[in-house]
């Protein structure tokens, strides 16, 4: 069967919604005893390795030998920049009450339509703008059970912290438009060069050490599926459709997120789970709306 690139875009941006939703039950069953600086690295390692074998079932890897020196720059930035999103994004975690980091960090969908206008000329419309403003208020609904008392914002020099890791994450998603090369290749480059970053930092500010039985787990899957090959598909479907875009869609992570979890964990079901996911799907229809009239 053949699909067209707008569909291979639509299941592309699934997927990858669908393993970063996962992430919420890893954090739950996972009790890791390692450090932020420790986990990033052994995780950045095995994403690295996940996407090593795929490029090397491609027959991608003497592609690599073509680069120039400025893809290798661009490539070992944008792979910094992937680095600080998940080195501070665990920090706040570690430190900070989890329900704020988490507002927080979905602001980056947002950092991405403002970024996308500066950097990849893209236009600005009130659909796109109205999209991001229901896709946070749908997230924000679910995270917060609706209730605003949840959210005390008590340690803000923190979740500026956060705050900074989603605009890391958002500039590397838009950076990532201007890479031209195999998309398979250029996330591996990304893992090995976060790989070394985080090497660096855990010998700085912490110590090496072998992680436990469960901690392999984790590790594993966090490394390879949720990180390592999501992002495979996430690049992809970037070189696709326009990043603003793709954006609104984001927020169906949470909120699946959360599905997951009651099923998983059988947690009470709230009537507020729905009224975000209705905010979630008006988000992208707006969006898509001017694209299905062009079409007609």
């Amino acid at each position: 069967m053949i699909f067209s690139q707008t569909k291979l875009g639509v299941i592309y941006i699934a997927l990858c919604i669908f393993l970063w939703s996962l992430l919420g039950i890893f954090v739950k069953l996972a009790q890791s005893n390692l450090d932020h600086y420790q986990y990033m690295f052994y995780s950045s390692l095995f994403s690295f390795l996940s996407l090593f074998f795929v490029a090397l079932a491609n027959k991608n890897l003497k592609e690599i030998l073509s680069y120039t020196k400025n893809i290798f720059l661009l490539l070992f930035a944008l792979g910094f920049l992937d680095f600080m999103f998940y080195l501070l994004l665990y920090f706040g975690y570690h430190n900070a009450n989890s329900i704020e980091v988490l507002v927080i960090q979905y602001t980056w969908p947002i950092f991405i339509v403002v970024l996308s206008l500066f950097i990849l000329k893209e236009e600005f419309t009130k659909r796109k703008f109205f999209a991001v403003i229901f896709g946070f208020i749908g997230v924000f609904l679910v995270i917060s059970k609706g209730d605003i008392s949840n959210l005390s914002f008590e340690n803000i020099d923190i979740l500026l912290v956060v705050l900074l890791s989603a605009f890391c994450f958002a500039l590397f998603s838009v950076l990532s438009k201007k890479v031209k090369i195999d998309a398979v290749n250029a996330v591996m480059i990304y893992f090995f060069s976060a790989t070394i970053y985080s090497f660096i930092t855990m010998q700085t500010f912490s110590d090496f050490v072998i992680p436990a039985s469960k901690d392999w787990i984790a590790i594993f899957i966090n490394g390879v599926f949720i990180n390592g090959i999501s992002y495979l598909f996430w690049i992809k479907g970037l070189q696709i459709f326009d990043a603003s875009k793709v954006a609104p869609f984001t927020f169906l992570i949470p909120i699946l997120s959360a599905f997951l979890l009651i099923i998983v964990f059988d947690e009470a079901i709230l009537m507020i789970y729905f009224v975000g996911l209705l905010f979630v799907v008006l988000a992208g229809l707006i969006n898509s709306f001017k694209t299905k009239r062009s079409i007609n």
